[in-house]
């Protein structure tokens, strides 16, 4: 249950981030503004660091709840 509300936690943030990423760099296209460029590259770093959190709290959880649960 933990694991599935994680899940779309992590899910939900990252599509919000991802949309904004997207606007942002539709805006660098749009007015060719730099500072946007910048703000969606910065996202997108954002994005990847979330889903590197993810992936280790879900492999990390799965090897402590096998160490708990080993006898």
């Amino acid at each position: 249950m933990v694991v599935t509300v994680l899940r779309w936690t992590v899910g939900g943030i990252a599509a919000l981030l991802a949309l904004a990423a997207i606007v942002n760099f539709g805006l660098y296209i749009a007015v060719e503004s730099k500072p946007l460029l910048a703000r969606a590259r910065r996202i997108g770093a954002w994005i990847r660091l979330l889903a590197l959190t993810w992936f280790n709290v879900e492999v990390w959880g799965r090897v402590f709840w096998t160490l708990a649960h080993w006898v």
